[in-house]
């Protein structure tokens, strides 16, 4: 393959998939807007930790400054920073994206839309993707999922996009197992829901999965849980409000999330299976690092659709507010919140 490849945000996850594309012998470009993260990589690679494996590569790391000094246009861009980020950056890119060139928002909350309108709804695709790795020091990723345990749903939104599928899919296959899908904005409903239900959450409560649901107790875990599927009701009412349909994500089966009483339940379960006991979720990277994170956009979207239609979030609407209490450092991560939810 000879297309030209941009890794827009390189975190944790970005840094992920851009190993697994460099090893496939892609075209790859990162550019990030962490300083210490370009120069670490640029002066000795990019170290990738997976279980007891550790890979190191040689990268093409670039500062968002450096993008100025570009002559050739990207192919392929794909986004992945935080949901917050992608219209500025959306904005940012475009003039460095092919004609017929394509961007995708690997990424959490329902940013396909917005990138479509800012760059182009041909030149746009959307993605659902299950990942999870974490990164606290420059240049040094730990990876969680595994890659066949890495999962991405493609698709698109509009006609005009359906001829980027194939190449999008060749790319990200490299990094995971890949399954085109045809109602792909009601996929990334299906995975706001299940966004709502563990990532705010288990940041408050400052901890992995094994310290939240295994360490504490069972009449915790069990708290724990009904907190967690309670903001999952309120997503799958808020997504229903707005058309989008219950389909199968993470590789689950049609049968396996329609007809059923416990499609949360079947969520929850397949996602904590996936990542496993021990990973750090990405809300509680950024709490831990003093960094905003995405609730507002993925439980504050939650509350603001059922709002919208007379329908009461108080779980999201909480969990929004305690994420602004431990930003503003009024509040720590920490098991005991569970003490301070709304159920």
């Amino acid at each position: 393959m000879n297309k030209k490849i941009a890794i827009l945000g390189t975190g944790a996850n970005g840094s992920v998939i851009s190993a697994d594309l460099i090893q496939a012998g892609l075209d790859v470009t990162m550019i990030d807007m962490w300083g210490a993260h370009i120069e670490e990589m640029r002066a000795n690679g990019l170290t990738i930790a997976s279980g007891e494996d550790e890979t190191n590569l040689a990268v093409n790391a670039f500062h968002l400054s450096d993008v100025c000094t570009f002559t050739e246009k990207f192919d392929v861009v794909l986004l992945v920073s935080k949901a917050y980020d992608t219209r500025w950056l959306a904005e940012f890119i475009k003039p460095y994206i092919a004609e017929d060139g394509v961007m995708v928002g690997v990424q959490n909350a329902m940013t396909a839309e917005e990138i479509a309108e800012i760059v182009g709804v041909e030149r746009t695709l959307g993605c659902v993707v299950e990942l999870a790795s974490q990164i606290f020091e420059p240049g040094e990723v730990r990876r969680s999922t595994t890659k066949d345990h890495t999962w991405y749903g493609i698709g698109a939104f509009d006609p005009s996009q359906e001829r980027h599928i194939d190449l999008v899919a060749e790319i990200l296959g490299h990094s995971g197992r890949l399954e085109v899908i045809d109602d792909i904005l009601s996929a990334k409903w299906m995975k706001l829901i299940v966004n709502s239900m563990i990532m705010g959450s288990m940041a408050i409560l400052g901890g992995t999965p094994e310290q939240i649901l295994k360490q504490n107790g069972a009449a915790y875990a069990q708290r724990a849980r009904e907190w967690f599927l309670q903001a999952g009701e309120e997503a799958l009412a808020a997504g229903q409000s707005l058309d989008y349909k219950i389909v199968p994500v993470f590789g689950l089966k049609p049968e396996d999330v329609t007809n059923t009483n416990n499609l949360l339940e079947t969520l929850l379960d397949k996602i904590l299976l996936d990542i496993g006991p021990g990973p750090v979720n990405t809300s509680l990277q950024d709490h831990m690092k003093g960094r905003l994170c995405e609730t507002a956009l993925i439980n504050g979207l939650v509350a603001e659709e059922c709002e919208k239609n007379g329908r009461p979030a108080p779980v999201c609407e909480h969990m929004v507010e305690l994420s602004r209490q431990i930003h503003a450092g009024e509040l720590k991560p920490d098991p005991s919140n569970l003490d301070l939810v709304r159920q």
